[in-house]
């Protein structure tokens, strides 16, 4: 889908240096006569070819538009061709200097920046505004420079500000699941600590029983050192209070309460199988992801009749998935990959898992994802 955005984008534009190329040329034709547009022309075409490939490498792009304009500058001043960078140059420059302000690291955003403004000062200079077409095309450089600047930071500061705020829901679901985790092996370790007094007392009276307490001892540090290599990465904040763990049963009411404001949901879990007995932080993620599913249903998809929650176990993993029926809308299907989803996937993936998010066939979004056991908790 970004893909044939930036095509269908890309096409756009080449069409409107067309157009300008040929309204120029037009213009330049009947008020210089003669063969005066070609130079033109030729940077025009040079520019806007450079701005149409600019992706490819965004900074090397402007700096060859920035020169093109310069030497366009030079030549139309020496050889008393019309003033340059004309429409199209002027337009092509635009793009290219507006894109490397959105994208480029600050250093090389700022030069190329600058850089713009010396075309503009150096065409003002070369060709001073005199009310006539020169002046005007003086005026179009001024008007394109402050305009790829503007939008240029604009996105800029946009994107920065969704970078932080993703950045701020990865680090929050971190912390979410790292607390859960802490009790977990705090669970594990204080269990170990009973054992071990037991397995004292045992050992004085019964000596003969005193292997089999070690064993549980034994297996207790096992499952918590497992525990703990799956919070290893993770930050905690040690004042932050521990959240009750969901448990898969609990999913029935997290479904009767969708149900009263959105659309019927069918849930399916696995046939005898111990749900209680998955590890605290499979059983939290999969209530997470059955949630979160529901919310962007309720969110974006109101269309939506009818919602199927899938919940499976085999010998590796957990898979949850969750599909409603909504028509397709292309504008609803921009707004169901939000910051909800990144929560998601940052959780699955410190647990190993993998999360996958996107339009079924025909109709309707899906979300899948995969939550691996632990091999101590499998059968």
């Amino acid at each position: 889908m970004a893909g044939r955005g930036r095509f269908v984008a890309d096409a756009g534009l080449g069409i409107l240096f067309v157009a300008t190329l040929v309204v120029t040329a037009t213009a330049l034709a009947t008020s210089w006569g003669g063969r005066y547009w070609l130079f033109d022309g030729a940077a025009g075409a040079v520019a806007g070819g450079i701005a149409l490939a600019r992706r490819r490498h965004r900074l090397w792009a402007a700096v060859a538009g920035l020169t093109v304009a310069a030497v366009a500058i030079l030549v139309a001043r020496s050889a008393g061709l019309p003033a340059e960078p004309g429409p199209t140059t002027a337009l092509a420059l635009s793009v290219l200097v507006g894109s490397a302000v959105r994208t480029l690291p600050s250093r090389p955003a700022g030069a190329i920046a600058v850089g713009g403004l010396a075309i503009v000062l150096g065409a003002q200079f070369a060709f001073p505004p005199s009310g006539t077409v020169v002046g005007g095309v003086a005026g179009l450089n001024v008007v394109g420079w402050l305009a790829a600047l503007t939008v240029g930071l604009g996105l800029r500061l946009l994107a920065a500000r969704r970078r932080a705020v993703a950045e701020q829901v990865r680090r929050d679901e971190r912390l979410e699941l790292a607390r859960e985790l802490h009790d977990v092996v705090a669970h594990h370790i204080t269990g170990i600590v009973v054992q071990a007094q037991a397995a004292q007392i045992v050992a004085r009276r019964y000596p003969e029983r005193a292997g089999a307490a070690l064993a549980g001892i034994e297996s207790a540090g096992s499952d918590a050192l497992a525990a703990m290599r799956r919070v290893v990465g993770l930050l905690r904040d040690a004042d932050d209070a521990a959240p009750t763990s969901a448990n898969p049963e609990q999913l029935g009411d997290l479904v009767r309460r969708f149900e009263g404001h959105g659309p019927a949901v069918r849930l399916r879990l696995p046939d005898g199988e111990d749900t209680t007995a998955w590890p605290p932080e499979v059983t939290s993620t999969v209530h997470r992801v059955v949630r979160e599913s529901l919310t962007n249903i309720a969110r974006h998809a109101p269309q939506a009749r009818s919602v199927t929650v899938t919940v499976a176990r085999d010998r590796e993993a957990v898979t949850v998935e969750v599909v409603d029926d909504a028509p397709p809308a292309a504008p609803r299907y921009s707004h169901r990959s939000g910051y909800g989803l990144i929560g998601m996937r940052e959780r699955l993936e410190a647990l190993g898992g993998t999360l996958r998010a996107g339009p079924c066939p025909g109709a309707g979004w899906a979300v899948r994802a995969s939550v691996p056991v632990p091999a101590g908790s499998r059968r």
